[in-house]
Formats: structure tokens, C-alpha cells, sequence
């Protein structure tokens, strides 16, 4: 008898709060997947830093002989065994530098064919352009931090024969810097989205218990308890942050499926995607907290503290 009436209590509630609990469902699912699609990325920067961080370096290309880059730290021609102990020895003291493998010519050279760096007309034939001979040697740096590199490259870059200094950074920098800015506008709009919920879940909870005064009056001279009469409002909340939910992890679920899987991965081959296992993570996450329980956070938590101010119960 008192469940069928918690029930009634919760389709009456619904049905004269209709336009309100949608308004509330819709901001709740806009704002949930903005979230989640930022938990998402942040995932993603994760992966990207662990699988390319190994590769965000700068490579020390030495002097050969009539060096093509024209730079006059190669004025005498190829390098000599005392410059090139010079530049290995302020690379071994430089702060900034993590480790660093010195790559021969040979080496170079096959890793550039094997890579496609250079094409195999210019390598092959009578007369190649391109032999391991005029393949310059040089060196990896790896950097302690990938953010961190102007002062071994302002060391190194007047050195004799040092011919070119590549910094590897500058294009995947790029990738990084565009993931930091999704990620952080989206937890942006998702942040003012979820603030606008909060406060038409308080409106909607204000409304519905000034509706109700009577009948919560009628209660409490009955005698019944205080969870009996705030059930029917923690119900509602419920049901709102259910469907909020719902709607929330199936736009995540599309955005996996058809933005992530068949889009962005089968385009761009280069880099780690997030998957399913991911995908989940964002949904039961400990932190940031998953959306499946910030939703229910978001109505019950300010459910609970308005029925007690303006029902008084």
C-alpha cells in the first residue's frame, strides 16, 4: 500500500513536472557527454604522450663532406673524431638531455630507405644520388622533458660540425596542442552545461515540493516518516539522472563507434587510439568521476538537501 503510493506520488510528480524533467534531461545529456567526451580525450593525450613521448626528440645531423646545408660549422669539411667528442661530451652534459645513441652513416642510411625517406631511384642504379657516404651520421637526444630543449640546442648549434639540428617536436607538438585544447574546452562547456542542470534540478525540486505543501502537511500530522515523504522527489531525481545518463553514454557510444573507430583511426594510422575498455572507463571511472554516477550525484545530492529546506521535513 505505502510502495503504491510512493509510485502514484512519482508518475503524479512526473506528468505535472513534464516540460521542467525534460529541460533537466536534455541539460543533463548535453552536459554528461561534453564530459565524457573530455574524460575521453584526456585518455587519448595519455596514450599519445606513452606511445610517442619516446619520439619527441631532436636529431643531430654531423658535417660530411661538401654538406649540403651550407651551415659554416662545416667549413673544413667532414667531421673530425675531435669535434665530434666535443659535441658528444656537451650532449653527456646537458641537463636537459635524458639519454642520446649515435647513429653511423650506415645505419642512418638503411633506416631512411626502409622508412621511404628517400626514394629507391635516388639510391639505386649506376650512378646513385644518394650513398651511404653522403648519408650524414648523427645522434638521437632524448629529452627529460619533451617541453624543455633550448638549452641543448643553443649548445650544439654552433658547434664544428654540427650541420643540422632537427627538432622532432615541432609536428607532433601540434597534435598535442590541438588534444589539450578539445580537451580542455569541452570540460569548459561541460562545466557551465552541468552548473545549468544543478540549478534546474534545484528549480524543479522547489516547484514540485511548494506543489505538494499540503499533502506533505496531511503526511506529517499522519505521522509518516521523513524518508516516506522525500522517496517520491529522490525518485524522480532518479529517473531524470537515469535517462540523462542513458541518452549521455549512447552519444558517447556513437562518438566511440563512428568519431573514433571507423573516423579518426582508420585516417590517422600513426597514433594510439582509445577503445572500448576506454570507453567504459569513461562511463564507471573512479577519477574523474564516470558519468554514471555524476548524474545521480547531480539531482540526488541537491534532491535530498531541498526537501529538508522547503518541505521541512
Amino acid at each position: 500500500m505505502q510502495l503504491r503510493y510512493v509510485f502514484t506520488e512519482l508518475r503524479t510528480g512526473l506528468r505535472r513536472n513534464l516540460s521542467m524533467h525534460l529541460a533537466v534531461i536534455l541539460t543533463l545529456f548535453v552536459s554528461l557527454s561534453l564530459a565524457g567526451v573530455g574524460i575521453l580525450i584526456q585518455r587519448e593525450a595519455d596514450l599519445a604522450n606513452k606511445s610517442l613521448g619516446n619520439e619527441l626528440k631532436i636529431l643531430v645531423n654531423l658535417c660530411i663532406d661538401d654538406d649540403p646545408s651550407n651551415n659554416p660549422n662545416c667549413a673544413g669539411g667532414e667531421v673530425t673524431a675531435e669535434q665530434q667528442q666535443r659535441i658528444e661530451t656537451e650532449v653527456k652534459a646537458n641537463d636537459e638531455v635524458r639519454s642520446f645513441r649515435f647513429i653511423s652513416k650506415e645505419e642512418g642510411f638503411e633506416n631512411a630507405k626502409e622508412s621511404g625517406a628517400i626514394p629507391e631511384t635516388a639510391y639505386t642504379g649506376p650512378n646513385p644520388v644518394v650513398t651511404v657516404e653522403s648519408w650524414p651520421a648523427g645522434y638521437w637526444v632524448t629529452l627529460k622533458n619533451p617541453e624543455k630543449a633550448d638549452g641543448i640546442i643553443s649548445a650544439l648549434e654552433g658547434l664544428d660540425g654540427v650541420s643540422v639540428i632537427k627538432d622532432e617536436r615541432e609536428a607532433l607538438g601540434q597534435i598535442f596542442g590541438i588534444m589539450k585544447v578539445l580537451k580542455y574546452g569541452s570540460w569548459i562547456g561541460s562545466g557551465f552545461l552541468l552548473l545549468a542542470a544543478l540549478l534546474q534540478v534545484t528549480n524543479t525540486i522547489r516547484l514540485a515540493a511548494l506543489a505538494r505543501r499540503r499533502e506533505i502537511g496531511i503526511m506529517r500530522l499522519v505521522g509518516a516518516s521523513t524518508l516516506y515523504i522525500a522517496l517520491p522527489f529522490l525518485l524522480e531525481s532518479l529517473v531524470t539522472a537515469i535517462i540523462g545518463v542513458g541518452l549521455a553514454a549512447g552519444a558517447l557510444a556513437a562518438f566511440q563507434y563512428w568519431g573514433i573507430e571507423k573516423g579518426l583511426a582508420e585516417h590517422v594510422q600513426f597514433l594510439p587510439w582509445v577503445d572500448w575498455g576506454d570507453y567504459t572507463q569513461t562511463l564507471i571511472g573512479g577519477f574523474p568521476l564516470g558519468i554514471v554516477f555524476l548524474g545521480p550525484a547531480l539531482t540526488l545530492i541537491p534532491t535530498l538537501l531541498l526537501t529538508r529546506k522547503y518541505v521541512k521535513v
